[in-house]
């Protein structure tokens, strides 16, 4: 294990922090709030610790996968401890628990909160919960290899562990070019997302935080009820958005190289446009009777689909309300997730399709016994090391889930609380069913279940694997 490696990582993600950290204390300079100083502070304190870290150089600059999957690991967990502090010492949180589950799911896109009122927040605090999505949506090692050649071709392995789906790709043959893509695309969707929003009357500030949560699909909204209160053209803005954000970022990348015959032929975004659609129209055709018209009804189902699909957690109805079946269909959604290399959580669509295909091939392998059948996608066939990877994240997932649920189950909460509180945290969409619903929050578990959901939040940001190496004691010893 190259430990120094590790610990310079970890000196620039600090660095990093306190760079991000600077904006909300310009935030809180604009509106004169006295919380800026806890912003300052902790911004002083990680610069500090960034710079004494660094005095002692690396011995060696070459690491490999398991270097990369800690780092990343690591990196997070630092950015959540540093990150929660100025909400917990601008006394708007009750416990630094709460703060940091407040943190951790901004960073990881979850956009779970314990608040029972979001606009008693200092406009900061607000910002910064909203910036939260924004840098973890793409992932922050991406953003550090995008500015800085920090191990040369090494680097690989962050963006592996940090990095959504089954496989990861390079856009172009260098890393630091593929994640300086991938971060232009971002900004500039995001950019445009904020201009439209101010066209329709959005104040800036409203704008700005709301196409954070709605880029890195996380959902912390500045009011209450989320983004019912906003116009209908602001909710169709949004909703086109999250769809968007749920894309694979290769499609861009194709558009962007003319290749826009390519892009439409991407085989996971038209599935996951085709999930969405379908899910839309039987959601519509379930809750017509609800609204006033069945445009009206349309227009909060494919909101709330998108909200779902994408796991950004914004909402425009109490979807908790809605009949048996819509919600059925929406706790799907949220295992299903969004488009690996989007910023969207869920089980992924790629790997959906890919194991539906592998059970349908193992189906034709039983009728037929000796035809060989491989499985396809994206007009490539999938390689036996991938299907292996699937099949162990699913088993991975089932057993996260199911020790998740048990251990919050001695909060002695219903079985749809507990039961979607898993979904909603460990697929990192926010709300669920029952008590944590769109109206309610995660208030009501214990500190000790907080802690089990902020591990799911986690896990479920770095697909599972990156964080359970840490709890393996083979990652510790030496080669």
């Amino acid at each position: 294990m190259n430990y120094s490696i590790i610990r310079y990582i970890l000196c620039r993600v600090l660095e990093f922090q306190a760079i991000f950290l600077a904006l909300p204390c310009l935030v809180a300079v604009i509106y004169r709030e006295r919380q800026g100083w806890a912003y300052a502070a902790v911004l002083a304190g990680c610069l500090l610790l960034g710079f004494l870290g660094k005095l002692k150089k690396p011995g060696s600059n070459v690491f490999y996968a398991r270097e990369g999957f800690v780092a990343v690991s690591a990196s997070w967990i630092v950015l959540s401890l540093t990150g929660a502090l100025p909400l917990f010492f601008s006394g708007e949180f009750p416990s630094y628990t709460d703060a940091l589950f407040e943190t951790i799911s901004g960073l990881t896109t979850t956009g779970a909160s314990i608040l029972d009122s979001v606009e008693a927040l200092s406009k900061c605090n607000l910002f910064w919960r909203s910036f939260t999505h924004w840098i973890g949506g793409m992932g922050v090692l991406v953003l550090i290899l995008a500015v800085l050649p920090l191990a040369g071709g090494y680097n690989m392995h962050l963006m592996r562990a940090e990095s959504p789906g089954p496989t990861v790709g390079k856009l172009v043959p260098r890393v630091r070019h593929t994640a300086r893509i991938l971060y232009e695309m971002y900004i500039f969707l995001t950019l445009v997302q904020v201009a439209l929003l101010l066209v329709t009357g959005m104040s800036p500030f409203e704008a700005l935080t709301l196409s954070f949560g709605t880029a890195g699909t996380g959902g912390f909204g500045v009011l209450n009820d989320s983004i019912a209160s906003y116009s209908v053209a602001s909710q169709a803005i949004i909703t086109v958005f999250m769809i968007l954000f749920g894309i694979n970022f290769n499609v861009y990348y194709l558009v962007w190289c003319k290749k826009p015959g390519q892009a439409l032929r991407h085989e996971e975004m038209r599935y996951y446009l085709g999930i969405i659609f379908g899910a839309i129209l039987l959601i519509t055709i379930n809750v017509r009777d609800g609204f006033s018209s069945l445009l009206e009804a349309a227009h909060h189902v494919a909101f709330q689909v998108a909200s779902v699909i994408t796991t950004t957690g914004y909402s425009t109805a109490d979807f908790n309300q809605w009949p048996e079946f819509s919600k059925f269909v929406l706790v799907l959604l949220m295992f299903c997730g969004a488009c690996a290399g989007s910023t969207g959580g869920g089980i992924k669509v790629s790997r959906v399709v890919i194991m539906m295909k592998l059970v349908k091939n193992e189906l034709s392998h039983l009728i037929h016994p000796k035809r060989v059948r491989q499985v396809h996608f994206e007009q490539h066939v999938v390689g036996k090391d991938v299907l292996r990877s699937i099949s162990v994240f699913f088993i991975a997932y089932i057993l996260i889930y199911g020790a998740s649920a048990l251990l919050i189950s001695l909060d002695n909460l219903d079985f749809t609380t507990n039961f979607t509180a898993v979904a909603a945290t460990l697929n990192n969409i926010g709300p669920g069913l029952g008590q944590v619903g769109p109206a309610s929050n995660f208030a009501v578990y214990s500190q000790p279940a907080k802690y089990v959901l902020m591990f799911d939040m986690l896990a479920g940001r770095l697909e599972l694997f990156p964080l359970l190496l840490l709890f393996t004691p083979a990652t510790w010893k030496k080669r």
